[in-house]
């Protein structure tokens, strides 16, 4: 069975965005790239909710053929192009999509069924609301958090809403030279 790994830059005190949703606050370097880029070897679908999909196709699709394209942009633009994408989404429909499954009903039941297929693990990027949808239905196996150092006073909670208790495993964390410190949990299943 593969398994649902969520990932996603957090700050020191727990919000994964500003108030309007800004990212600049987050710390990225090559380091963090390359460490990126052996998580995303492992991978071979990614899921996202409507809001991070549209921001992710309108960016990576093309970064990797732009003339100022990074290492890091002509790699990720690479996988991004070539990954199975699913959508959760209840306003998107699947027409004119390429390589990409849309989810709007049956949540569980259908993630469950692509967790079952052959294959590498899954990976949820970003995406809060997705990934609370997901949490609260005890689907996601695995954690990667990568805390920010900064304080960021008020903004997006990281997990907002929480069902109920989860239980989580430490298995391994990594300090990066831009002060990011990544955390790798397992859910711990009764």
């Amino acid at each position: 069975m593969r398994n649902l790994i969520f990932f996603m830059h957090t700050s020191l005190d727990g919000f994964v965005a500003g108030l309007n949703g800004e990212l600049n606050w987050i710390k990225v370097d090559e380091e963090l790239f390359d460490f990126v880029a052996t998580m995303t070897d492992q991978v071979d679908t990614a899921l996202y909710g409507r809001i991070t999909y549209e921001m992710m196709q309108s960016y990576w699709t093309t970064a990797g053929e732009k003339p100022n394209a990074t290492k890091h942009d002509i790699e990720h633009s690479r996988w991004y192009n070539n990954v199975s994408k699913v959508v959760l989404s209840t306003t998107m429909n699947e027409t004119g999509l390429i390589n990409t499954t849309v989810i709007s009903d049956n949540l569980s039941e259908r993630i469950n069924e692509i967790k079952q297929r052959e294959g590498k693990n899954i990976l949820i990027f970003g995406s809060p609301s997705a990934s609370l949808s997901l949490l609260n239905l005890g689907l996601i196996d695995e954690f990667w958090l990568f805390v920010n150092p900064i304080i960021v006073g008020q903004g997006m909670p990281l997990f907002k809403e929480v069902s109920e208790r989860i239980i989580l495993e430490l298995v391994e964390s990594k300090t990066f030279s831009c002060g990011v410190i990544a955390v790798h949990y397992k859910t711990k299943r009764n």
